[in-house]
């Protein structure tokens, strides 16, 4: 290639990377420890992953933390850019468009502990009144089932509080969020309430990147490459010890 040639290329990239650096990202996530919350160390687990991939594919970001239903709606308008912590499901596809994997969350029922509550499938539960926080999606086939008696709320905190006071029968929360919260209750919900043995899925965690940024493909593409140079070169592994886990 001409020395010319080369020296516009190199120009072009060098374009594409300033372009990339001046557009700063507007992160958003709801409050859910350990992964998102504005009072951790950067933001938790998740937002600090997010960042630093965001960061080494050209992209700064500012982190935003507002209630969850607020958040999907600001994607879907676009007042954001990425939602650091999304499960998949089908109907968020029309608003963004999802990463790779990049954690993966035990999603468990938890019970008080004076419920006889066995669970070894969801027709077992249709009995039941569930907490569910108002615009999650836990998995597939537990939001798709009609039958289930399922109570929205607004946070997990509101969820457990009704079940230890036996307003709902059942609740359920990734694992370690959920110990997040328990840790922070009082002795009365704490000591309360119990896992439900079998977990209800394994959901793996992605990045939402609104569909109104025209640049979605690219900031996806980049982020998924950034957290697979992460997993290799052994950064992402400390940020978990970072954060205690």
């Amino acid at each position: 290639m001409p020395r010319v040639h080369r020296a516009f290329a190199l120009i072009g990239l060098l374009l594409l990377f300033q372009n990339a650096l001046a557009e700063k990202l507007r992160l958003v996530a709801d409050a859910w420890p350990p992964f998102t919350d504005a009072t951790l160390i950067n933001g938790g687990l998740a937002t600090d992953i997010v960042s630093t991939a965001l960061a080494r594919a050209g992209y700064a970001s500012d982190f935003e933390q507002v209630p969850w239903a607020r958040a999907l709606l600001g994607i879907g308008e676009g007042r954001y850019d990425v939602l650091v912590n999304a499960w998949y499901n089908e109907e968020r596809t029309r608003i963004g468009q999802f990463s790779g994997e990049y954690l993966l969350n035990r999603v468990r029922f938890i019970k008080r502990k004076d419920a006889p509550i066995e669970y070894n499938n969801l027709q077992q539960l249709h009995t039941y009144p569930i907490a569910v926080v108002r615009g999650y999606a836990y998995s597939q086939v537990f939001d798709s089932d009609a039958s289930l008696q399922k109570v929205p709320v607004h946070s997990f905190v509101m969820a457990v509080r009704m079940l230890a006071a036996d307003r709902v029968k059942l609740t359920l929360e990734d694992e370690l969020v959920a110990r997040y919260y328990l840790s922070r209750e009082s002795a009365k919900v704490r000591n309360s309430v119990e896992f439900v043995p079998k977990p209800l899925s394994e959901n793996s965690l992605h990045i939402l990147v609104s569909l109104k940024n025209p640049r979605h493909k690219q900031i996806v593409a980049g982020f998924d490459q950034a957290i697979a140079g992460m997993k290799a070169d052994g950064s992402y592994e400390r940020l978990f010890k970072q954060h205690g886990m």
